[in-house]
This record gives C-alpha cells, structure tokens and sequence, in this order.
C-alpha cells in the first residue's frame, strides 16, 4: 500500500506536461541556430577514415 499518493503525483505531473503550453523564446531559439554548433568539429571524411580502419571487420558484402 502507500502507492496511491505517488500514483497520483506522477499522474498531476504528466497530465501537466501533456496539456501545458510553455512560451518559446524563438529569438534565442533563432540565435542559436544562426550561430551554428561550436562542438560539431565532425565531418564526413571523418566517417570515411573510420570505415576505411574497420572495413576489414564489417559483415556486409559489398
């Protein structure tokens, strides 16, 4: 017993989430878009040098 009172917290808290519209700041939003992803330093030839190391390990007949 004693599940009810949880059960009912967690029910308040997602029937909240599910029908709450929260305001968007869509001039942050646009600025950091605009700005572009400072950690994004992957690139696809990366991806290439990856596949080229491992290639010998794949599964797939190419």
């Amino acid at each position: 017993m004693g599940r009810g009172r949880a059960k009912a917290k967690q029910t308040k808290v997602a029937r909240e989430l599910k029908y709450s519209s929260p305001s968007t700041d869509f001039d942050a939003l646009q600025r950091e878009l605009a700005s572009g992803d400072p950690f994004a330093r992957h690139t696809v030839d990366e991806d290439d040098q990856v596949d080229s190391r491992y290639s010998e390990y794949s599964y797939d007949e190419r």
